[in-house]
């Protein structure tokens, strides 16, 4: 596995719309677990491939590996389902934008569908900092920042 470079903002391939992964093969696989490394030494918990300089529709997370053992998750060609109407305003860090964390208001719950590093195709609900990390890694997709999304403050 190698670590890879991190693309910093105001890079753009950050703000392209990735382009869906249609070959499943050993190269696909080599860079997720190249990203999986990556995201773990950044200290991140998400990793979308436009901030490794791919405009592909390709995401890594793994939201609990800083308090137990790390169980990472790769999301190829992810789309949300559903999401609920509760919502929850959350503090986002991003590995693209160092030191500069945001205030982004996301719904609380998601049905996430995506494809595996193999091809097949599964659907899941998330909820939690879950649904936080993978909204945030999918709007990377989308050329969305969290900066563009950000909340002075809570308006209730």
């Amino acid at each position: 596995m190698a670590v890879l470079d991190i693309v910093l903002h105001p890079a753009p391939v950050l703000r392209a719309t990735a382009q869906p992964v249609r070959l499943f093969d050993a190269t696909l696989s080599q860079l997720a677990a190249d990203m999986i490394e990556t995201m773990y030494a950044a200290g991140g918990r998400g990793l979308a491939a436009p901030q490794v300089k791919l405009p592909m529709r390709l995401f890594v997370t793994d939201v609990e590996w800083k308090a137990g053992d790390p169980a990472p998750k790769v999301f190829v060609n992810p789309e949300i389902a559903s999401a609920s109407e509760e919502t929850v305003l959350r503090e986002e860090g991003c590995l693209s934008i160092p030191d500069t964390p945001c205030r982004v208001r996301r719904p609380a719950r998601v049905t996430l569908t995506w494809q595996d590093l193999t091809g097949l195709g599964h659907e899941a609900d998330f909820d939690g900092i879950e649904a936080t990390c993978i909204q945030h890694e999918l709007d990377h997709l989308n050329g969305i920042l969290c900066i563009d999304r950000h909340e002075e403050e809570d308006p209730a």
